[in-house]
C-alpha cells in the first residue's frame, strides 16, 4: 500500500508526463513478465515515448488536475500507459508488433485504446490497429517521392529513347559576312 506522500509523487509524475505528451496509449499487461515489459519500454523509448504504470485512480486525479476529461477507471484490468510526445503513428507500430510477439509466447498484452490529448478524442482499438499497420514515416515519404518521380523518370526514359532513334539535325552556322549599313 502506498503512503500518502508516495501517492502524491505518482500523481505529480503522471502530470509531468501528461504535460509532455500528445497521445496516450493504454495497455493491459496482465501476465506479461518484467523482462518483456522492459523490452517494450526500450523499444518505445527509441521513439521518445515512456511506458509507466500508474494506478488508475491516481492517473484519474492527474487527468482531473490538468483539466482533461478522461477516466481511466473505465478499463477493467490493470493499465500501463504509454506517454507519447509525438503523434500515435510514431509508437503504434512497435506496440502492435510487441503485442503480437508476446501473444506467440502465450502471454497477453492487450492494447485497450488510445487518447489524443491535442484533439481530446478517444481512439478506438480498431483505429489504433489501422494506424499500427501503416508503414513508418520514412517509408511513406519514400513512397510519395516515388509516386511523384516515377512519371518523370518514365518521361525522361522515353525522351532518351526517342533521341537515340532520331537523326541529329545539322546545325546551321552564321557566316562571317559583314552587313553594310545603308
Amino acid at each position: 500500500m502506498l503512503t500518502k506522500l508516495q501517492k502524491k509523487k505518482h500523481v505529480e509524475i503522471g502530470e509531468d508526463l501528461l504535460k509532455k505528451s500528445k497521445t496516450l496509449v493504454f495497455a493491459d499487461f496482465t501476465g506479461v513478465d518484467t523482462g518483456s515489459v522492459r523490452r517494450i519500454k526500450v523499444e518505445v523509448k527509441k521513439a521518445g515515448a515512456t511506458f509507466k504504470v500508474i494506478k488508475k485512480r491516481l492517473l484519474r486525479i492527474a487527468f482531473k488536475n490538468l483539466g482533461i476529461d478522461f477516466d481511466p477507471m473505465q478499463f477493467a484490468a490493470q493499465v500501463g500507459t504509454f506517454f507519447v510526445p509525438e503523434d500515435l503513428s510514431s509508437v503504434a507500430g512497435p506496440i502492435h508488433k510487441f503485442a503480437k510477439e508476446v501473444l506467440k509466447e502465450k502471454k497477453e498484452f492487450k492494447v485497450l485504446g488510445a487518447y489524443d490529448l491535442a484533439n481530446k478524442t478517444l481512439i478506438s482499438l480498431d483505429e489504433f490497429n489501422i494506424i499500427a499497420k501503416l508503414p513508418g514515416r520514412e517509408t511513406l515519404l519514400a513512397m510519395v517521392l516515388g509516386a511523384i518521380t516515377g512519371p518523370l523518370r518514365a518521361f525522361m526514359y522515353v525522351a532518351a529513347e526517342i533521341a537515340k532513334t532520331q537523326p541529329i539535325p545539322a546545325t546551321t552556322t552564321m557566316s562571317n559576312e559583314t552587313v553594310e549599313n545603308k
